[in-house]
């Protein structure tokens, strides 16, 4: 397949691996990674405009409109035309995916599907020393001694988001949004699914398709 410009979405649920296999594709194939967290810090940090606008709805303790969102992503796009980049936590809604392929017409979205079940059972595993933000899980990273901090053995709490009836909430709710953006993207040809449980199982699939359009610097382990 002929090389061109890679400008690629990610989408996948809470929980799905998605920051992982970001990194792994920033790493293996060099591309700009783009996380819209990162750029709406950005663009307020500069205190431009749309910036602006946005730190008064984030201050007030409102959600920041659709709009404004799509008009800090687009700032941070148009400033690197002619390079290779990763979209990660945008779109969020249908007539953000819309507004986004009006702005740069994308290449790909890749999308990682994991069974709700799966990211429910990864995510109760996890606790949480709220001092210091240090993570455990139960069975990929446990304490020392079970229920406390492995520095200060002071007790570990579940957070109320890592709550398994929390998590499915969630996970429905993220469903209900991304159902339309998947489809939009189906029907313009460019959605690549992977499926699977764990992003060690999902990465060389991931690797392998991404090595079609672009040749890579490592990887995929």
């Amino acid at each position: 397949m002929a090389q061109s410009l890679m400008k690629s979405v990610i989408l996948g649920a809470p929980g799905s691996g998605k920051g992982t296999i970001s990194s792994r594709i920033v790493r293996d194939f060099g591309l700009k990674h783009l996380s819209s967290g990162d750029l709406l810090r950005s663009q307020i940090s500069k205190q431009t405009d749309v910036g602006l606008s946005a730190k008064a709805y984030i201050e007030k303790g409102t959600l920041v409109p659709d709009d404004l969102v799509t008009k800090l992503v687009a700032n941070e796009i148009l400033l690197l035309r002619g390079q290779n980049w990763l979209l990660d936590g945008f779109p969020r809604t249908k007539s953000q995916a819309d507004a986004l392929q009006k702005i740069e017409r994308l290449t790909l979205a890749i999308n990682l599907d994991v069974p709700a079940e799966v990211i429910v059972d990864r995510i109760r595993g996890r606790w949480t020393h709220l001092p210091s933000g240090r993570v455990y899980h139960t069975e990929f990273n446990p304490p020392q001694k079970p229920g406390l901090d492995d520095v200060t053995e002071e007790p570990l709490i579940q957070r109320d988001d890592d709550k398994p009836e929390v998590v499915l909430k969630r996970l429905e709710t993220y469903k209900a949004n991304v159902d339309p953006i998947l489809e939009y993207y189906r029907n313009l040809g460019i959605l690549q699914e992977f499926h699977g449980k764990e992003s060690n199982e999902i990465w060389p699939r991931v690797h392998a398709f991404l090595s079609r359009f672009m040749q890579p610097q490592s990887g995929p382990f």
